[in-house]
């Protein structure tokens, strides 16, 4: 006999709908999975078998052929568990359902029948609804990941034995009341404060700037300056996801496998900060079986990398190509992907290998050579395409010991939305949402300069040796600056300003 069910799989980011077909016929007993399984899908078998004898049904006595169509896309990981199983008790008429070829089941079984969580049920369930499935059976623990989605019928099962009974009628089990995304937004908190941060006026500043356009920053000071802290604090002054970005997020975080059990959409934006001794393949995404890495955990949000020379040069240089393209591709024989990876650089060192060279209260022991060799780990073609590079001073016991607070995040991030907004006006119909992404044709028609304006940047790009793309780093940080006074043309203050936060370049890289 002939039975199907329906599993999805996962390609990238997305999901793709794979046909579960289990057929029961005369011989010897066994069970064969065919349609391109990896090794976790083959050992299924031995996991299904188990779960179905444990949950008080009877393995068929018979040869069982699982076909995963189609058979030209690889299969990987359990999710294909739940549904190989139904099908196995439909064939073997232990479950009266003949054909459930429009409801989503996923899940992966354990011995006794029990139904643990899976990578991935977010694109799986947002790929099904796009086909017109409304009816998803999952485990319950996957359950508040897929809850934000609308105009479906989410029924969480705790083992398979619960969804035998709830298909044939016996136990049916309640579905899941679906959340909006205002629910959602009501739980989000702030991590860190700005209001904690003690002195920093300058790089306080550059952050709201760095929020305002959504542009890379770079903070050099020495050691227990707050640099850790100050990164800290930015996304809690980044405006809010919408909900497609929280989708592409959480999505993204699901098939990682970083989204906690019980967890629901994500709608505070990431904060990723991957150590120093992080691989390629951490960082960029890859790997025998292509996963993302930290750049694309960090999609719609932050990326920060501390002690940024340690870092090795080949993972440094790798980021080149998803910052310039906000995208991470990865190739593989028999495995190809795309991983949004749309994020804001944050960088932090120290001016040297022992820190505290330029300190006004420790003496730096580095020689010459020995600082430039450290500084020569980051290459002018990655320094090129920070817009933001700012000193942090050492703190003051003058701003330790005042008792007054400084500016809430909360009222930074009043102004960065103000900014945003106008951002969002100004691109409308666009692929920008910020002004760090906008391109040659888009700088040359929006940041517009006057007279002034225009000879202040030509003496700069002259003074400091300029790249093009420094110069139209600089147009885009002015733009910036100004939407933050709520100013529809650049002027020569906004552009000194955007100018300031590049002579880091000069200061020390340029011997």
């Amino acid at each position: 006999m002939l039975a199907r069910t329906l599993g999805y799989g996962l390609n990238g980011v997305n999901g793709f709908e794979v046909k579960v077909e289990v057929y029961l016929s005369g011989g010897m007993m066994a069970l064969e999975v065919v349609g391109l399984p990896d090794a976790s899908v083959k050992e299924s078998r031995d996991r299904v078998r188990a779960a179905i004898q444990n949950s008080g049904y009877t393995m068929p006595v018979g040869r069982l052929t699982v076909n995963l169509a189609p058979a030209d896309m690889k299969k990987e990981g359990p999710a294909f568990d739940l549904p190989i199983a139904l099908g196995i008790l439909m064939a073997s008429r232990q479950l009266d359902m003949q054909d459930l070829s429009q409801v989503l089941t996923l899940g992966e079984l354990s011995l006794d029948g029990t139904l643990h969580p899976v990578r991935g049920a977010l694109p799986m369930v947002i790929a099904a609804k796009q086909q017109g499935i409304t009816d998803i059976i999952l485990p319950a623990g996957n359950a508040p990941e897929v809850s934000c989605i609308q105009d479906i019928r989410v029924y969480p099962a705790q083992s398979l034995d619960m969804v035998v009974q709830h298909l044939n009628g016996c136990a049916p089990i309640p579905a899941q009341i679906q959340r909006t995304y205002e629910n959602f937004l009501e739980s989000a908190q702030v991590a860190v404060d700005m209001s904690q941060v003690k002195g920093q006026t300058g790089a306080r500043r550059a952050l709201e700037v760095a929020a305002a356009g959504g542009h890379n920053m770079l903070m050099i000071g020495v050691p227990g300056s707050g640099k850790t802290m100050l990164a800290r604090c930015l996304p809690g002054i980044l405006p809010p996801l919408t909900f497609e970005e929280a989708l592409e997020t959480t999505r993204i975080h699901s098939i990682s496998g970083r989204l906690a059990t019980g967890s629901g959409l994500m709608v505070t934006r990431p904060f990723c900060a991957p150590h120093h001794s992080a691989s390629v393949a951490s960082l960029i995404g890859g790997g025998s079986n292509a996963r993302p890495g930290e750049v694309s955990l960090a999609h719609n949000g932050v990326l920060f990398l501390d002690e940024l020379p340690e870092f090795s040069r080949p993972a440094l240089e790798a980021l080149r190509q998803p910052l310039e393209d906000g995208v991470v591709s990865v190739s593989r024989v028999q495995h190809q992907a795309q991983y949004q990876a749309s994020i804001m650089l944050v960088a932090s060192m120290n001016p040297c290998p022992c820190g505290n060279y330029g300190s006004k209260t420790k003496k730096c022991t580095c020689t010459p050579a020995a600082i430039q060799k450290y500084l020569a780990r980051i290459s002018g073609p990655l320094l090129d395409r920070i817009d933001l590079q700012i000193e942090v001073d050492a703190v003051t016991y003058g701003d330790m010991t005042d008792a007054s607070l400084s500016e809430s995040s909360e009222a930074i991030k009043e102004r960065v939305q103000r900014a945003r907004e106008i951002q969002t006006h100004r691109f409308a119909g666009t692929a920008f949402f910020c002004n760090a992404q906008m391109d040659a044709e888009a700088i040359k028609k929006y940041c517009a300069l006057d007279a002034a304006s225009e000879a202040l940047l030509k003496q700069a790009f002259a003074s400091l040796n300029m790249s093009a793309r420094g110069y139209h780093r600089i147009l885009k940080v002015a733009r910036t600056i100004a939407d933050l006074e709520q100013n529809e043309a650049i002027g020569p203050a906004h552009v000194a300003q955007a100018i300031g936060y590049r002579n880091l370049d000069r200061k020390y890289w340029s011997h």
